[in-house]
């Protein structure tokens, strides 16, 4: 029969892998959450006030559908960095824990 300390004492797998790693990936993500919110929306009235009414004069229903465009290619251009730096990322860590 098994008593109640035996059963406390097995120790818990940690599928996270190593602390460092967790953190890492913690700041890649925090670090692209605030570049996803503030790049788009920056570039957005930047682009609209300085670059298309500013320096192209165009009217102001212009101004904002090509900033809307660069915007949305903002979001997509930070989509693809976070997805290039994560699959890095992830590849890198495979390879150092296969090599142990």
């Amino acid at each position: 029969m098994l008593d109640k300390t035996s059963l406390n004492a097995a120790p818990v797998p940690d599928f996270r892998g190593n602390d460092g790693s967790l953190i890492s990936a913690l700041k890649t993500l925090l670090f692209f959450t605030v570049l996803m919110i503030t790049l788009p929306i920056g570039l957005y009235f930047a682009s609209k006030a300085y670059l298309f009414e500013g320096t192209l004069g165009m009217s102001s229903s212009d101004s904002y559908f090509y900033a809307a465009i660069v915007a949305v290619v903002a979001v997509h251009m930070v989509l693809a960095m976070f997805v290039y730096v994560a699959w890095n990322e992830g590849s890198r860590q495979w390879r150092e824990g296969k090599q142990d």
